[in-house]
């Protein structure tokens, strides 16, 4: 998904229920589960980082939404139901 498309979708979800909703993370299509979201980054910020125990990542222009944690169980619904475009 691009950076756009995301920007794009979620503000219709801003429209429809308000800049306080909470947006969370569904994993794992075969056994979901909903996640925190910790936050955002990106490959440039990751790799600018001096840590010669982790590798750098391909890419310096990816975002990446970085998982805070499991919740709780999710719904396979997510899959059939997510808006891609």
């Amino acid at each position: 998904m691009k950076l756009d498309t995301l920007i794009e979708i979620l503000n219709d979800y801003r429209e429809e229920f308000g800049g306080d909703a909470e947006v969370r993370l569904m994993t794992q299509q075969n056994w979901p589960f909903e996640n925190r979201i910790c936050g955002v980054t990106s490959g440039r910020d990751m790799n600018e980082t001096d840590d010669d125990d982790d590798q750098d990542v391909a890419d310096d222009n990816t975002v990446y939404i970085v998982e805070g944690g499991q919740i709780c169980y999710g719904s396979k619904r997510a899959w059939e139901n997510c808006r891609d475009s």
